[in-house]
């Protein structure tokens, strides 16, 4: 065999070996018929191709099936820079083709969250151009696949927050509340929401937690004096609900 054949032949083999790793994926992640009708208010139940965006839950298998290697694949085909800061699309000209597609492959992939609802602001809709389903479709989709994700859930809150839905808000807080354990930066990120809320009693209590597992919280500590609300000494537990509401 010549070299030019020889070269020749290594091309279509590695053509087609990459034909068969997309091949793959998209089977990996495209919804079946059947999926795709089982919907309650135009928002999808079935989640059985979706995978967890957190880093802890990646499954390392060498191969593009592990989570990693399917996340960058995924990312690298439609969640680029300029499709995070809605500058353009990536495989089409909008931006919300790309995050739908994100979303329905990582339903917690907490930037293209993020990004989907910075979208809708944008557009002042509820839902975006190109988006397969609503924003709030999307939260809820990412509460059901990761119901232990807490910043899914402070993402959500903060979307409440802005929709002025705030016994929703504080219901997903509560829940965050009641599992952050020693996480400083959980509690920090709590105490601030609860700032926007007004609730500033829990804020305090959460500035303190955070400030007690070794975080200082010069922004959440700065927000409270200037609502004239700051306590420097620790207060005792505020009286928090233990419902662990999803």
């Amino acid at each position: 065999m010549s070299i030019e054949r020889s070269g020749t032949c290594r091309r279509v083999t590695f053509r087609l070996r990459v034909l068969n790793v997309l091949s793959v994926v998209f089977f990996l992640i495209a919804p079946t018929l059947a999926q795709a009708q089982a919907v309650s208010g135009g928002c999808p139940l079935d989640l059985s191709n979706a995978h967890d965006y957190r880093p802890e839950k990646y499954v390392y298998e060498g191969t593009y099936r592990s989570h990693g290697a399917l996340l960058k694949l995924v990312e690298d085909a439609h969640f680029t820079p300029m499709v995070e800061i809605l500058k353009r699309g990536q495989s089409t000209t909008m931006p919300g083709p790309d995050i739908s597609f994100t979303l329905r492959v990582y339903p917690n992939h907490h930037r293209a969250l993020i990004a989907m609802i910075a979208l809708g602001e944008k557009e002042k809709t509820s839902q975006p151009n190109g988006s397969t389903y609503s924003i709030e479709c999307w939260l809820n989709r990412a509460l059901r696949y990761s119901p232990d994700d807490h910043i899914v859930r402070m993402i959500y809150t903060q979307f409440l927050i802005k929709e002025e839905r705030g016994k929703e808000a504080e219901q997903q807080l509560v829940y965050v509340s009641n599992n952050a354990d020693d996480n400083a930066f959980t509690h920090n990120n709590i105490g601030l929401l609860y700032v926007k809320l007004k609730n500033f009693e829990l804020a305090i209590f959460h500035a303190h937690k955070a400030r007690e597992l070794g975080l200082m919280t010069p922004v959440l500590i700065a927000q409270l004096k200037k609502a004239g609300q700051w306590i420097d000494l620790a207060p005792a537990q505020p009286l928090e609900s233990q419902s662990n509401s999803q």
